[in-house]
């Protein structure tokens, strides 16, 4: 019945990521001390005479050997983590000025900043001491947070843990707060010559956003607070469409208090887990309220760069089908076309002779085409996220359902209706959770999660048991650390269970397992293993290439070619070529999910208005 409506591809490179060792607890203490700000005074003013002297040898008697310091644009223009004193010293020692960060002082500002005592671990088996800290850097200030644990050879405390981040550039504050617009001045609003809505009215914007999804919405809401024109283009009809155009039964995995876009958090009777028609137009809502500049059924068509701005082509389509070209001048461009890239589908043989519904990638299907299968067969080929929502949607609507799982995956059956971690009702502000999570670096962020994972296991042996009973594969993440880092450095390989894993223990879904479709025929598929999966509607859930892949069918190969890897971990444990430099002056990459988008677009911002205000030339590190 005709092709699926993607380019079909030989199977490609995975996202390429660095394993990141789990970190090594500290030692428990073996004395509290009475006066916990004391020690917290006595590091902090150590540490300043370290960094303002360029003594950084110093700094082995301030962190432990096993130790982590997470950096964001406070001792460089870039993402780092350093492991060890030695490391840290290394880099410091590397920038002729010495270290951009120029004071640290203890955030008394709230009693929840005040150092106190904390566990370092996830069972609560080791105090530490944390503080939150104030950062002063040669360009702006920012916010940091320190824990502290004892040595156990000579009693004193040093640093298992530092993060600081650059939070404010100096003399250009966003414009919230403290430093709204009084609104006031009726005759400049946007409907009476004010900021520009359309690209028409500015040729020469400074930033580009393409794609107006979570990311660069919450990029460009970023980027205008700091006094930056941005134009934002989106090739669907209406913003949301990414979303509304899903399969209909999508709802967020996460609960709502993990989902809040910047400056404009969900309304008190937001339902927990949002459904996508809702997340949709909720994103259409948000380009209003926050007076962004969107065009429409627009796509980029040409781009050179100049050296110091970029020259772009588009082509908008108007409600009547005409066409419509317009020339850009941006001197950046922020590609936010989802976390991920053109979908991936295996090519398969025999494609063309399936005579049942078209197959479709999942990023096409919107659901069954009868909404009485009655005993109709779908295959879903997948086993992550959407293809277990996909699959369930065939069960409920009354068909007989395959799940064709090739590889292991990662399954999480926590219920999150309360929240999860710091991301609950009646829980700390989104900004300060924020803070909190960034604050842990990736290897104590894994240490811990596999402890969670382990306990996972635990808790639900019976569920595991039955899922494997069926020969449904599991995989337990990196070096069993579950989920999350399954999405960090593969973006996907999981599925958080709303429904289907019951489905699949109880035999309501079939499962095969551990094989790959070898051909299509005209009445379902082949697999490798030789057996036949009989199917009148197929649905390929194979996920999608890298953001590169879309870079190249957008600004061509050889533009992607200049540019580093995106996604995956890179040797500090850190995003690589998301919302940092991506190796090509003037263009940058945005996406993840939306607690990502809502923390990672302002640091986007911050670099880019650095440039911009000369703070910094962009390549510098």
């Amino acid at each position: 019945m005709g092709d699926i409506g993607v380019t079909y591809l030989e199977s490609t490179a995975a996202v390429r990521t660095a394993s990141i060792p789990p970190a090594i607890y500290p030692h428990a203490p073996s004395s509290i001390p009475a006066d916990v700000t004391g020690v917290v005074q006595y590091w902090v003013k150590s540490l300043n005479r370290a960094l303002q002297n360029n003594s950084f040898g110093d700094l082995s008697e301030l962190f432990h050997e096993e130790s982590y310091w997470r950096d964001h644009l406070c001792l460089s223009y870039d993402f780092h983590t350093f492991y060890g004193a030695a490391k840290i010293e290394t880099f410091l020692r590397g920038h002729p000025k010495g270290s951009r960060l120029k004071c640290i002082t203890i955030d008394d500002s709230h009693q929840h900043h005040h150092p106190s005592l904390k566990p370092l671990d996830s069972k609560g088996e080791i105090l530490g001491i944390r503080s939150f800290l104030k950062i002063e850097t040669d360009i702006g200030t920012g916010k940091g947070l320190v824990n502290l644990s004892q040595n156990p050879n000579d009693g004193s405390w040093k640093s298992f843990t530092l993060y600081t981040c650059l939070q404010e550039l100096r003399g250009h504050k966003e414009t919230i707060k403290y430093n709204r617009p009084l609104g006031n001045k009726h005759s400049e609003s946007i409907e009476n010559g004010g900021a520009p809505r359309t690209p028409e009215e500015n040729d020469s914007p400074c930033v580009l956003v393409i794609g107006a999804g979570q990311a660069g919405l919450a990029t460009a809401a970023r980027l205008q607070q700091l006094g930056l024109s941005t134009v934002i283009i989106e090739s669907n009809k209406r913003v949301g469409d990414n979303w509304r155009n899903r399969y209909h039964r999508l709802v967020l995995h996460d609960p709502l208090w993990y989902n809040h876009m910047p400056y404009l958090p969900f309304p008190e009777n937001w339902p927990v887990f949002t459904p996508q028609n809702k997340l949709a137009d909720w994103l259409e809502l948000y380009v209003k309220a926050m007076e962004l500049t969107v065009s429409t059924s627009t796509r980029v068509t040409d781009s050179k760069w100049n050296g110091s701005s970029w020259e772009v082509s588009l082509l908008a389509t108007m409600e009547d089908g005409t066409t419509k070209a317009q020339t850009l001048h941006p001197k950046h461009i922020v590609q936010a076309t989802g976390q991920s890239g053109i979908p991936k589908i295996p090519q398969i043989p025999g494609i063309s002779t399936f005579e049942g519904t078209p197959p479709l990638h999942s990023s096409q299907f919107q659901g069954p085409s009868n909404l009485n299968g009655n005993g109709k067969r779908a295959v879903v080929i997948g086993s992550g996220n959407s293809a277990h929502d996909i699959a369930q949607d065939f069960y409920e609507h009354g068909y007989h359902v395959t799940m064709v799982q090739r590889s292991a995956t990662c399954v999480d059956p926590t219920q999150y209706k309360e929240g999860k971690g710091l991301y609950t009702e009646g829980g700390p502000l989104v900004e300060d959770a924020d803070f909190e999570k960034e604050a842990e670096p990736t290897a104590v962020m894994k240490r811990k999660q596999i402890d969670v994972t382990t306990n996972i296991r635990k808790l639900h042996t019976e569920y595991f048991q039955g899922l494997e009973a069926v020969a449904f594969k599991l995989d337990w993440g990196p070096d069993g650390s579950g989920r999350k880092l399954k999405f960090l450095e593969h973006g996907g390989g999981y599925y958080i269970d709303v429904g289907a894993s019951r489905l699949i223990i109880e035999r309501k879904i079939a499962m095969k397992s551990g094989v790959t479709p070898s051909k299509v025929t005209q009445d379902g598929i082949m697999a490798s293993d030789n057996s036949f999966i009989p199917a009148d509607e197929i649905v390929f859930a194979t996920g999608y290439q890298s953001m590169i892949s879309a870079t190249a069918n957008i600004f061509g190969p050889d533009m992607a070619g200049q540019l580093g890897e995106v996604w995956g971990l890179d040797e500090e444990g850190e995003l690589k070529g998301v919302w940092r430099q991506s190796g090509h002056k003037g263009f940058w990459f945005a996406g993840g999910n939306l607690a990502l988008c809502r923390w990672y677009s302002r640091l986007l911002a911050l670099q880019i208005k650095a440039i911009e205000a000369g703070l910094w030339a962009e390549g510098d590190l």
